[in-house]
């Protein structure tokens, strides 16, 4: 019997057959069971876009990376309705998201959706960088494969990218634990929104970062393991420049390109 690693590992090599870039129309129509949503967070055309397919889906609960269970559970239907009030209820400038204006249109769209928190605390990431996964964890770890090393080409080319995503900065002793605690964060949002979906029985919208909206070994593919049965659906948001081609070969089921927000050079602050 294949391991789980080795059902996700397989899931690499397929590329599924209604993958493909769409426009932001699209989502007027997008439908499943369990929808992932990624985004670039401080692009607010990417929360339009989430909103604009919450409108659509109508879920019945809708999971977010950057709340806590305990932030979500203070949300009152009052508090939508107040942008001040729910920014400062949900002590979002202190968790260091960007802007809450440009997330609240997320929120206006949730409607009676359930709202469930799936942010870990700070110290039990941190202790996923050097701690067994499966530890960490607890007891379901095998469910979602952490209880097995990656191979070591696969752990090669993460950490590669990790180093690249931290602007080439990064000491070279961190990068196993960068990518542990990816890893780590990608099973606990599955986790959060295979409950979502046990509790209300879909459909279920997972608000998160492009990253763990990959078809690889981020939550959809942990999520197609766990119940084959639901239709997953990951969506992908991603910038480019208006004269770029966007790349053909994304690691989504759909993708949407839009112009990238103007920001500082993200690497300034590794000079």
């Amino acid at each position: 019997m294949k391991s789980v690693l080795a059902a996700l590992l397989g899931l690499i090599l397929i590329s599924p057959a209604h993958a493909e870039e769409i426009s932001a129309g699209a989502l007027d129509h997008i439908s499943g069971d369990i929808v992932v949503v990624g985004e670039i967070h401080d692009n607010p055309t990417h929360h339009l876009n989430q909103a604009r397919a919450i409108t659509a889906i109508k879920p019945k609960a809708v999971v977010f990376e950057m709340l806590s269970p305990a932030q979500a559970a203070k949300i009152t239907p009052a508090l939508l309705k107040d942008e001040k009030a729910l920014d400062k209820a949900l002590g979002w400038e202190q968790a260091g998201w960007p802007d809450f204006a440009i997330y609240y249109p997320i929120f206006k769209a949730l409607g009676d959706s359930r709202i469930y928190g799936t942010a870990e605390p700070r110290d039990v990431v941190r202790s996923a960088m050097t701690t067994p996964l499966s530890e960490v964890f607890g007891p379901d770890a095998s469910r979602y494969g952490l209880n097995q090393p990656y191979p070591d080409a696969l752990q090669k080319q993460l950490e590669a990218e990790a180093q690249k995503d931290h602007c080439n900065a990064l000491p070279v002793d961190l990068l196993p634990g960068m990518v542990a605690a990816q890893r780590y964060r990608d099973a606990a949002f599955a986790r959060t929104v295979q409950q979502a979906y046990k509790d209300t029985g879909g459909p279920v919208v997972l608000i998160t970062g492009s990253g763990h909206a990959h078809n690889d070994l981020a939550v959809p593919a942990m999520l197609r393991k766990l119940d084959p049965r639901a239709k997953v659906v990951s969506i992908g948001q991603i910038e480019a420049a208006p004269d770029d081609p966007a790349s053909p070969d994304q690691p989504f089921d759909h993708w949407i390109v839009t112009p990238p927000t103007p920001r500082d050079d993200p690497c300034a602050a590794f000079k």
